[in-house]
């Protein structure tokens, strides 16, 4: 039961809330546009990795079956690349700068404080680079707010993993602006 009485026929999740509230409902779909979908040298199917591996940290189930689909929708190697990397993300065949990045997005979940010098200077050994660094932070933080956003005000989360497929979809196609508008 959600501690806000919402409007029926809203999204579930974190963009059912944007719906509830779009005066911050809009600035918070437009962020994850663009961390996630813009132009970027992490390819969009490795942002939303990102986002699903702080969802799974913070045991967040919406953001994580959300975000784990959109990636598996945009990766080649689809579910089963994900599932790999959301188990064990260091014995996962992605590459070094993608490990890497996602320790830091680990650390980031745990604490700011806890991302080490030695964290990023092992990202930019991979190539990383300061911008990919940045970001990674930046997605790791905002997912982190998402999936408190989304569980601390307990909305309703679809139990059917499939439930998922035809919103991720959605976003996949339209972008994240589509969470934000009008119920």
């Amino acid at each position: 039961m959600p501690h806000v009485t919402l409007p029926a026929g809203l999204m579930p999740g974190t963009p059912g809330l944007m719906q509830y509230r779009q005066e911050t409902g809009r600035p918070l779909s437009e962020l994850a546009e663009v961390l996630l979908r813009d132009e970027h040298t992490l390819s969009r199917a490795e942002r939303e990795l990102i986002a699903a591996y702080v969802s799974v940290l913070n045991e967040c189930r919406f953001c994580t079956n959300t975000h784990s689909e959109m990636s598996a929708q945009q990766h080649p190697e689809g579910r089963s690349l994900v599932d790999k990397v959301l188990a064990d993300h260091v014995s996962a065949p992605i590459s070094p700068k993608l490990k890497a990045l996602l320790t830091i997005a680990g650390a980031v979940q745990e604490s700011g404080h806890a991302v080490t010098e030695r964290m990023v200077e092992a990202a930019r050994g991979e190539g990383a680079t300061d911008i990919e660094i940045h970001d990674t932070v930046l997605i790791s933080a905002a997912f982190c707010m998402y999936n408190r956003y989304c569980d601390g005000l307990a909305v309703v989360v679809p139990e059917d993993p499939a439930t998922y497929v035809p919103m991720a979809t959605a976003i996949v196609r339209d972008g994240y602006s589509m969470c934000a508008r009008g119920h």
